[in-house]
């Protein structure tokens, strides 16, 4: 039976990006810059995308490509009778604990969507909305009914497979993210005093760039871009042979880079106008966007466009981890597709229905002091995602070695690549100490 993959270099792009872009681009992006330094944590964080993002990705793309396996298969194809599948498994797990809360957070972009329609937020202050989302959160059962239909919508997708289904729609909803995005920040920009929002985004202050700028310009560029969760490797594996790999990373992290500083020109303007605080994260879009809109001529329609850009960006990442685990069940567990997608999402749906009720007022599901959904988010930003993307960087410039490498990324000698001396050298040494300190800060 031939397996799937993708049709198009576009529809990996896509895909990839898809996957890299998600609400930690419209809210947590904008939310590091405003506490590290506006335009020098921009200038820090786009020396590390190109720098050690791009070598990272590669790295995955080329066990998933070599192998054309899962991240499990992978690992067992090219190291049996080894500890590394150890790490495939990891991300497997990964994938299905970061699902169980990110669909959480997904559910309530179609929640403020439906507020949006209803203009709910129409003559309120912005203490009456913010008493209102936290309500919200003690509405256990609406939580648990929105995050069901957000895996519902993910699940239909990946059951449609690789080219047909994720291919296809990431096709579509990508630029229809980056679209709305340009219309919001034409509009924001357009406001009175927005200029004042964006030289605090694009005018770099170099005396705040500190350690701390660094470490949260590594940490926000590594988990953005979706490294070490298996995504990568999975995808990786639809690439087809003739694909240039280096320019398809460079690819997906431009669009991520992009989706990024796209979010910060509609927000900090707007911010800066309104006289908001660019430090308030997540209050900033379920509360204090709501309100800059009502303020705004033609609001309204701009607060609609707004979050169904948050559900459109939670779902190209929600496709993403729900298939590393269709991909495994396939694969390994040799299930039809459409039981895969059965069995991932209902077992996404078992874990997350504890993670949305966690966040009631009154709940006991606690982990070491902390709700169940914050135990789920530290567990796979702090531990999971590190551990797997230092052990991946470690097995490809050590374990799998320079030449197999350089044959994968220059397709067998047939591409012309004269800087993957310099990609290998920092897969090798560069990398894993980079990822090491995220792990040691996250940790503390």
């Amino acid at each position: 039976m031939s397996r799937d993959g993708f049709g198009s270099k576009i529809g990996i792009i896509a895909a990839a990006a898809g996957s890299a872009v998600g609400l930690g681009n419209i809210y947590r992006f904008p939310c590091e810059l405003g506490n590290n330094g506006g335009g020098a944590f921009l200038l820090v964080y786009l020396l590390i995308v190109l720098c050690l993002g791009v070598p990272v990705m590669l790295s995955e793309f080329v066990i998933g490509r070599k192998t054309q396996k899962n991240p499990i298969g992978a690992f067992k194809m090219l190291r049996p009778k080894s500890a590394w599948p150890l790490v495939g498994y990891m991300g497997v797990v990964c994938a299905l604990v970061i699902m169980a809360f990110y669909s959480t957070v997904a559910g309530w972009t179609l929640e403020y969507v439906v507020k949006a329609v209803g203009n709910q937020f129409q003559g309120k202050e912005l203490s009456v909305i913010e008493q209102e989302f936290a309500d919200f959160h003690n509405l256990g059962w609406k939580n648990v009914l929105w995050q069901v239909v957000f895996i519902f919508m993910t699940g239909f997708v990946v059951f449609k497979g690789v080219a047909n289904g994720i291919e296809k729609y990431s096709k579509i909803l990508m630029p229809l993210l980056v679209l709305i995005l340009i219309v919001l920040a034409i509009r924001s920009v357009t406001l009175p005093g927005a200029g004042e929002g964006l030289a605090f985004l694009f005018k770099p202050d170099f005396t705040k760039i500190t350690g701390s700028v660094l470490i949260s310009a590594l940490g926000q560029a590594f988990f953005s871009l979706s490294m070490g969760m298996g995504v990568l490797i999975t995808y990786g594996s639809y690439i087809k042979k003739t694909d240039n790999m280096t320019t398809t990373a460079l690819s997906v992290t431009m669009s991520d880079t992009l989706v990024a500083v796209l979010a910060g020109i509609v927000i900090f303007p707007a911010a800066f106008s309104f006289g908001v605080r660019p430090e308030a994260g997540m209050g900033l879009v379920f509360s204090t966007i709501p309100m800059i809109f009502n303020q705004m001529a033609g609001g309204y329609f701009f607060c609609i466009i707004f979050f169904v850009l948050l559900a459109v960006a939670a779902l190209t990442s929600t496709i993403s981890l729900l298939e590393v685990i269709v991909a495994y069940l396939v694969e390994e567990v040799h299930v039809t597709r459409r039981w895969a997608t059965v069995i991932a999402s209902v077992a996404c749906i078992l874990v997350g229905v504890f993670a949305s009720l966690s966040l009631k007022d009154t709940s006991v599901l606690r982990v070491g002091g902390k709700s169940f959904f914050d135990f789920l988010d530290f567990l796979s930003a702090n531990i999971f995602l590190p551990v797997g993307a230092l052990l991946i960087v470690i097995f490809v410039g050590w374990v799998m070695g320079k030449s197999k490498f350089f044959d994968e990324i220059t397709n067998e000698g047939q591409l012309k690549l004269s800087i993957k001396t310099l990609i290998f050298f920092i897969i090798k040494f560069v990398a894993p100490i980079a990822i090491a300190v995220i792990f040691i800060t996250g940790l503390i």
